[in-house]
């Protein structure tokens, strides 16, 4: 090797979680997934592809997004949640409404997702006296689905330590113990319009990390920054997608949440093996 030659960097390996919208009308596949055997088909597939975990969407949160009751996110969890969870599947419950994070801990859920970051201490009792691991997500919104409003890098990011300072004070004080607790930074429309906070967000992901000492959590994935960047369509999205995943890899990131898990695993897998951290595959 000369000295100009370099082995190439080893991508970190996190944890994938797979995304399984059953939803009318999420911003990239409403409507694929809805019906029960539709959904549990994809995340075995999500699964056989490298998916650690599978993330249950039974409603969407971009700003077109119609709301959808409690009722009506348990009706399309149940079926789908009672046969992952029979078959040993990790399974995540993506919803901020109270009613439908107790019904997902009373049925084997293994991670509760909340837009929100788990804002009404009502619920807490509940979350103590579980094992669920939860993931607190930042927005600029804090309460609801996203919006569609400009924002400062700047103050993006300094909105998030102070988020997550606050929310994870209460949570611990609460009875919820450390090693339960994943921080989500948010990203696209969760953090503005522009995709300037995006960016700043991704770059600063060691910070997070050594800042509040907990697991980060990205979900790049298909979000609108990276149409802004790339100037694609969402059908023409998936490079950028993958791009912006192994750049949060390379940063330390600990768990991705995506779309297309057999992509991201396979483009860790190639990279490891290039930098000599796993074996070539036999």
């Amino acid at each position: 090797m000369t000295e100009n030659e370099q082995l190439p960097a080893a991508a970190h390996r996190p944890r994938l979680i797979g995304i399984v919208n059953m939803t009318v009308d999420s911003f990239s596949d409403g409507g694929l997934y809805l019906t029960a055997e539709k959904a549990i088909a994809h995340a075995r597939e999500l699964r056989s592809h490298g998916a650690d975990v599978i993330d249950l969407g039974p409603a969407a949160s971009h700003p077109r997004s119609e709301p959808v009751t409690a009722d009506e996110e348990r009706r399309r969890l149940a079926p789908v949640l009672e046969q992952l969870v029979a078959e040993g599947i990790p399974v995540s419950v993506d919803s901020f409404l109270p009613e439908t994070q107790r019904y997902a801990l009373a049925h084997g859920a293994g991670y509760l997702n909340d837009i929100q970051g788990f804002p009404s201490d009502d619920l807490y009792p509940r979350l103590a006296e579980s094992g669920c691991k939860l993931i607190v997500m930042h927005s600029i919104q804090r309460r609801g689905r996203a919006t569609v409003v400009p924002t400062d890098p700047e103050e993006v990011t300094a909105g998030i330590d102070g988020f997550f300072a606050e929310r994870l004070g209460r949570l611990q004080a609460a009875g919820i113990a450390a090693d339960r607790l994943i921080i989500d930074p948010g990203l696209g429309f969760f953090l503005g319009s522009n995709a300037e906070p995006s960016i700043a967000v991704l770059s600063r992901i060691r910070r997070l990390k050594e800042r509040f000492g907990l697991p980060v959590l990205i979900s790049a994935s298909r979000k609108s920054f990276l149409r802004t960047i790339t100037g694609r369509p969402i059908v023409h999205i998936g490079p950028a997608t993958l791009a912006a995943e192994i750049y949060a890899a390379s940063q330390g990131v600990d768990y991705i949440r995506t779309h297309d898990v057999a992509a991201l695993h396979d483009a860790l897998t190639v990279l490891n093996t290039m930098a000599g951290n796993e074996p070539p595959p036999q």
